[in-house]
């Protein structure tokens, strides 16, 4: 299921429900609902999917609300083994919801602070958690940033290079949560020069949540005028080898004949666009 819908006025889900399957299907062999929740920041009193049906479930939204008897039914999927995939602004959600920030680990914004959990980055070679008191989640200008691969035996990064350069989007920073049970893929150092923290931040990482496994990138930043982020070839094979491990825990993909390194991105539009 590719979960979308409705957004905050800073980002499109349009955009995402055009993406998001094109991208799942270039390079992935998925089978896939593509589930829209009623376009409103209001309770979705009808949305009431059967989520038992899917292996995975990719979530493209923000500010929406759900009713507790499906926030129950989502608790249970993924407690139960059920995959889950977080992309970008979907980590701004559900701020008040304690089960849905244990699956994703760390997320930003609608009023996260240090109540919500610590600050956590990478720091002197290792992760830092960090309880300073202050709001959770900020980025700079959305520009190009290198990738830094911090366990290159995980399934989802084994075979990618140990550095790439990722195009223009926002890197999320400082992100805090309970950091339960999480595992860093990736980092990503978001510069003051641009309006950054300054820290090294985690852009791809996983999240245990009883038998379910939980893939979160805070890549992925689009709008109806600005999709490069999409395109980038990174984003589209992390995304697709991190849906494939939520949902069965290896991933069987080849990597791409082409991809991006250290010093120069890679930009593909999915076919069918």
């Amino acid at each position: 299921m590719v979960l979308t819908g409705h957004d905050d006025k800073y980002h499109n889900w349009q955009v995402k429900a055009n993406y998001i399957p094109a991208i799942l299907n270039q390079y992935g062999n998925f089978d896939i609902d593509l589930v829209q929740m009623h376009d409103s920041a209001s309770v979705d009193s009808h949305f009431s999917p059967d989520f038992s049906k899917y292996k995975v479930v990719v979530l493209a939204f923000n500010d929406v609300k759900w009713t507790d008897q499906t926030k129950l039914a989502f608790e249970t999927y993924v407690r139960g083994g059920g995959g889950v995939v977080v992309i970008h602004e979907a980590n701004n959600a559900f701020p008040e919801w304690k089960e849905f920030n244990d699956m994703i680990g760390l997320g930003g914004w609608a009023g996260r602070n240090e109540k919500s959990g610590p600050y956590y980055y990478w720091k002197d070679g290792k992760y830092t958690l960090d309880y300073t008191a202050g709001e959770g989640g900020s980025h700079g200008a959305p520009v190009p940033f290198v990738v830094n691969v911090r366990d290159s035996d995980h399934p989802i990064t084994r075979g990618l290079p140990t550095k790439w350069l990722h195009k223009s989007d926002e890197l999320y920073g400082n992100l805090r949560g309970p950091a339960k049970n999480i595992q860093v893929l990736a980092t990503a150092f978001s510069t003051k020069e641009t309006g950054g923290t300054g820290k090294e931040e985690p852009v791809l990482f996983t999240i245990a949540y009883g038998k379910g496994r939980v893939f979160q990138t805070v890549m992925g930043h689009a709008t109806a005028g600005l999709t490069e982020s999409l395109q980038d070839v990174g984003f589209q094979v992390t995304l697709c080898r991190g849906t494939e491990w939520a949902a069965t825990g290896k991933v069987k993909q080849k990597l791409p004949a082409e991809f991006p390194d250290a010093t120069s991105t890679l930009l593909r539009k999915p076919e069918n666009l």
